[in-house]
């Protein structure tokens, strides 16, 4: 039988338990500098752009109250003029969304870099979704009206392109993630190319690509709202043509019926995600 240790003896450190520690220590340590180099980014960009100003802020919200209060109660006399915008503003956010993902879709295969031929097709397609991505669909709307006229044709150009950016990025995203080993399998069985892709990548990436699509399209219908800006069609032409005479009752009219719409695409939204999980 081992003797047992006496009062007085010192424990044995062992080195991997003192190793752990340290190491937990400087993860600790580290993630800390990190969160604080974060929130000191993000206090001087808050400073930066007069968040702090409370003068500014203070004289700001009577203003706010007084704009809120002319808008009640809401005049709702026009809302039959408000159909057609609304189903204009409805279907350039299903069109715009549609033609995205029928563009996204060979682009994201080009920029996934488990299905893309080579690496300069991979980087040209990432390049352009990263293109896409960066100019606001008011900008687009602007040079598409400059384009084509007014109306809701390029208020649904403008939504589709930009939406091509980050669809495709989402989508080239799941692709880079699908198991390769039905890749693999597809592969080994002498498929080409597309049946592999056919067979083996879009089967799993499907529900992500769906869900993604669903999600645009909500964001879409929110944005086509504001396409009236610059003349591209929907509620919202109507909606600055009402701040314009500031005609505020009425805007706040149409603002609800925006939310009214909203919350029911929303929830169409919601329903169908559902579905398909």
């Amino acid at each position: 039988m081992s003797a047992l240790p006496s009062a007085g003896a010192q424990p044995v450190s062992d080195p991997r338990h003192e190793a752990l520690l340290a190491g937990s220590g400087a993860a600790t340590r580290a993630a800390v500098l990190r969160v604080a180099a974060l929130l000191a980014v993000v206090l001087a960009a808050l400073a930066f752009t007069g968040a702090f100003d409370r003068e500014r802020l203070v004289d700001g919200l009577p203003a706010l109250a007084q704009i809120g209060s002319e808008m009640l109660p809401p005049d709702f006399a026009r809302w039959r003029f408000w159909l057609r915008p609304l189903l204009d503003t409805l279907a350039m956010s299903i069109a715009g969304t549609a033609i995205a993902v029928v563009l996204a879709l060979p682009v994201a295969l080009l920029a996934a870099p488990n299905t893309s031929p080579n690496r300069g097709l991979q980087q040209a397609a990432r390049a352009v979704l990263n293109l896409l991505r960066s100019i606001p669909e008011l900008i687009m709307g602007i040079l598409f009206v400059a384009a084509v006229g007014f109306g809701a044709l390029p208020g649904v150009l403008a939504l589709a392109l930009h939406s091509v950016g980050m669809v495709g990025k989402f989508f080239a995203e799941a692709i880079e993630h699908a198991d390769p080993r039905p890749i693999e399998a597809a592969r080994a069985a002498g498929g080409g190319r597309l049946q592999v892709i056919w067979h083996a990548v879009l089967p799993q990436v499907m529900p992500q690509m769906a869900d993604t699509t669903v999600y645009r399209w909500e964001y879409n219908f929110r944005a086509s709202t504001v396409m009236g800006a610059v003349g591209a069609g929907g509620i919202g032409t109507e909606l600055m043509g009402s701040l314009r005479l500031m005609d505020y009752p009425q805007v706040g009219a149409i603002l609800l019926c925006i939310l009214l719409c909203v919350t029911v695409v929303d929830g169409i939204g919601q329903r169908i995600r559902k579905r398909l999980a």
